[in-house]
């Protein structure tokens, strides 16, 4: 247990609209630096008027009287900095997260209130206090995090897993812990791998509250994404046929892009995997896939876990929990498309970037491409890392939902270089 102080440079953060401008920070540091200036000019030049012809007459109260100027200078020169410093944090938005507020859930309270080290300071890292990790943005939706606490301790915890997405999706995330017995889905027939790859998944063993289908036979008529058309049937259709045989140029074969690997190819994560296919056939081959997903209008993290795959329930605005240069390959459809500016994109591939080794590949498959500036920014955004371009398809197919339509796609794979 801890509680959120969230200080910017220690890991937290601290919650509150901005309210002050750029311009105000600029105006109070060039007030402290002149006026530090002139304290300074005025403590090693100033002597008492009748000590002008000998100044060295009382040496030891002219150092007594330059020792209290520079307190004064270091006291103004610590008060700035302390101001400096608030004003940072609330121009970057952050300040408290008012725990006093009287709608707030008891069990939020409790598990973001300080907690003190037991032998106070740590010496290495400086840190005083435990805090909890919880999003920022959670105080923006502080009534549906306060609906999210409210359990009987030690209870069966509420049925709420689409509160809980609809609130990472909000930007709170990661979501605070909870001290309740999350609700158990009987999963009987279950198999051992890799029988379990290609197993059709029952219906029982999945949780359908808060979606409109309540069946897999009911998800497969509709089109979910632009990647999951029919993604759930495992044994008609094209998710069959996925990766070991091309319908366009557009479609790689796996076998093709892993003898394309610098090293080899023994583990990978894949962006937006819908039912987990890529993860499934890659298995097949003995490279082990992380499967991110959300349960967004079906149950693709059960589905995934069933299929004895590895699901990551996590939104593409957070951080990824894996540590620099670990993956041989990163794959990405059109779930990488992020709405809004291009920088968040920008934020999103520098992430990828970081987790992918020098060598590993960067697979984007069958990436849509609303119009030609679309397509543009991105291969300029893909051109700015450097990659080594293996593979590079632009072309058209027909609209997977059957309209007949042709839509502009671009598949690659990419090299990762070496930096130095």
């Amino acid at each position: 247990m801890g509680s959120v102080s969230l200080k910017i440079g220690d890991g937290t953060a601290r919650f509150k609209r901005a309210t002050l401008c750029s311009s105000a920070v600029n105006i109070l540091m060039l007030f402290s630096v002149i006026t530090t200036n002139l304290f300074a000019l005025y403590a090693f030049t100033f002597s008492p008027k009748q000590h002008l012809d000998n100044p060295f007459h009382h040496p030891h109260r002219n150092i007594s009287l330059i020792s209290q100027h520079v307190s004064l200078i270091i006291k103004e020169i610590d008060s700035s900095q302390r101001k400096l410093a608030q004003m940072e944090k609330e121009l970057l938005g952050y300040d408290t997260l008012d725990l006093s507020r009287p709608n707030l859930a008891a069990e939020l309270k409790l598990f973001l209130q300080h907690d003190q080290l037991p032998l106070g300071k740590d010496s290495r890292t400086g840190i005083t206090e435990m805090v909890a990790s919880v999003g920022h943005s959670c105080e923006k939706s502080a009534d549906l995090l306060s609906q999210y606490t409210s359990y009987k301790v030690s209870g069966p915890c509420p049925d709420d897993w689409s509160l809980a997405q609809k609130l990472i999706l909000k930007g709170c995330e990661p979501l605070p812990r909870r001290r309740c017995f999350a609700k158990t889905v009987p999963k009987p027939g279950l198999t051992s791998l890799p029988v379990s790859l290609w197993k059709p998944v029952s219906d029982k063993i999945v949780t359908w509250s808060g979606l409109g289908c309540k069946n897999f036979n009911c998800l497969n008529s509709k089109k979910l994404s632009r990647d999951c058309v029919g993604c759930f049937n495992l044994t008609n259709g094209y998710e069959t046929q996925k990766y070991v045989k091309a319908r366009s140029k557009n479609d790689f074969v796996m076998d093709d892009v892993l003898a394309l690997g610098s090293g080899g190819i023994r583990i990978g994560f894949d962006i937006g995997g819908g039912s987990g296919t890529f993860a499934a056939r890659m298995a097949e081959r003995n490279v082990t896939v992380i499967t991110n997903t959300l349960n967004v209008d079906a149950p693709h993290s059960e589905f995934i876990a069933a299929r004895g795959l590895f699901p990551l329930f996590l939104s593409l605005d957070h951080r990824f929990p894996f540590y620099d240069n670990v993956f041989d390959l990163v794959h990405a459809t059109s779930g990488l498309d992020v709405e809004g500016k291009p920088e968040k994109l920008e934020f999103l591939m520098f992430d990828l970037d970081r987790i992918l080794r020098a060598g590993g590949l960067f697979w984007l498959d069958n990436f849509y491409c609303s119009d030609d500036e679309k397509k543009r920014a991105l291969t300029r955004l893909i051109e700015r890392f450097g990659y080594k371009k293996l593979k590079w398809v632009v072309g058209e197919k027909t609209d997977a939902a059957g309209s007949g339509k042709p839509q502009a796609y671009l598949s690659a794979i990419l090299q990762k270089p070496v930096r130095i």
